[in-house]
C-alpha cells in the first residue's frame, strides 16, 4: 500500500492565524492560542521523524508514503530533502509553496500549495508554480479550500498545463458544502484525489466511518476509482486512531470490490508518484492475537 498524504517534522515551527506553533512535550503544541494534542503522547519529544513512521509503515504494511507539508509545521524542506536521499524507495516529498516565489524544488518529487490558507485564494496567481513543476516533471498537492471557493482557478491551471500531475487532498474537504466540485476536477486527466484527513473529517463518527466509506462510493461514481488514492494524514489522525485503522476501516467494508481497493491503495499512487522498488510488507503477528 501507498499513503498518499502525511506529514514529517524534525521541529515543528510553523503559524496558524498569525500566532506560532511549537513542541511544548509529550505530543502537546502551541497552536496559536490554544493547546493542542498534535501528536500521540508518546512521542514526547515533539520529533515526528521518518524513523518512528516507518516503524508505524512497517507493522501497518504500508510500503510507500508520500510527505506533505502544512503552514502550521513550518517549512520542512530541509529535512525531507534528507528524508528522501536516506529512503529513495519509501518516500516522495515536497516543497513547500509560502507565496514567496516559486520554491527550491532541488532534491524533491512535487511542490505543496496550501490552497486554503493562501492570502490570495486566486490558485491562477501561483501560475509560476504549476508551470514550473510542469517543466521539471514534479507533482504539485494542494488542500483546497471550502467547497468550490478554488476550483475554477485550479481547474484553469489544469487545462494550462496538461502535462502536470495535480493531487487534491483532504478528499476534497468531504463535510463541507459542495465539496463534490473538487472532486469533479478529477475528471480532467491530470488531477487526482488522495484521502488523507477523511478520518479527521469524520471524526464525530469515528472509526469504522461508515459515511466516510459512502463519500468514497460518490467519489467513485463522479470520477472515476482509477482517480482516488488513500491517505491517512499522519501523525495528527494518530492522536485518535491507529495507523492501521487508518487503512484498514476501507479495506473492510463490502461496498467496496478487491479491484476498487487494489486501485485506491496501491496502483493508483504507485502511477501517480512514480514508485517503483517497495519493499514486500509481511503482516507481524501482535501480542494481542
Amino acid at each position: 500500500m501507498i499513503d498518499a498524504h502525511l506529514h514529517l517534522w524534525e521541529k515543528q515551527a510553523g503559524r496558524v492565524n498569525g500566532l506560532p506553533v511549537y513542541d511544548l512535550g509529550g505530543g502537546l503544541s502551541q497552536f496559536g492560542a490554544e493547546v493542542r494534542q498534535m501528536l500521540p503522547p508518546y512521542m514526547t519529544d515533539g520529533v515526528n521523524s521518518a524513523e518512528r513512521l516507518l516503524a508505524n509503515m512497517n507493522f501497518a504494511q504500508v510500503a510507500g508514503a508520500v510527505v506533505t507539508q502544512e503552514y502550521i509545521d513550518g517549512n520542512q524542506d530541509a529535512y525531507l530533502r534528507k528524508v528522501r536521499a536516506a529512503y529513495p524507495d519509501r518516500f516522495r516529498v515536497t516543497a513547500l509553496y509560502e507565496e514567496s516565489g516559486v520554491p527550491d524544488t532541488k532534491g524533491v518529487d512535487g511542490i505543496k500549495i496550501c490552497g486554503g490558507r493562501l492570502q490570495n485564494p486566486d490558485l491562477t496567481a501561483c501560475e509560476a508554480v504549476f508551470a514550473h513543476a510542469e517543466k521539471e516533471d514534479l507533482f504539485v498537492a494542494v488542500d483546497m479550500a471550502d467547497g468550490d471557493a478554488q476550483t475554477a482557478s485550479l481547474g484553469e491551471m489544469a487545462r494550462q498545463h496538461p502535462n502536470l500531475r495535480i493531487a487534491i487532498g483532504h478528499f476534497g474537504m468531504v463535510t463541507r458544502p459542495r465539496w463534490q466540485e473538487q472532486i469533479k476536477l478529477a475528471r480532467l486527466p491530470n488531477v487526482f484525489i488522495e484521502s488523507g484527513g477523511i478520518t479527521w473529517l469524520f471524526n464525530s463518527e469515528f472509526y469504522p466511518y461508515p459515511s466516510a466509506v459512502r463519500a468514497i462510493l460518490e467519489a467513485r461514481d463522479l470520477c472515476g476509482m482509477e482517480k482516488l488514492m488513500w491517505g491517512s494524514d499522519y501523525p495528527r489522525t494518530m492522536t485518535v486512531i491507529t495507523y492501521r485503522m487508518s487503512w484498514d476501516f476501507a479495506d473492510k467494508s463490502p461496498l467496496l470490490t478487491e479491484e476498487e481497493k487494489r486501485l485506491f491503495f496501491h496502483d493508483n499512487a504507485s502511477a501517480f508518484y512514480r514508485f517503483s522498488n517497495l519493499p514486500d510488507m509481511p503482516y507481524v503477528h501482535h501480542m494481542a492475537e
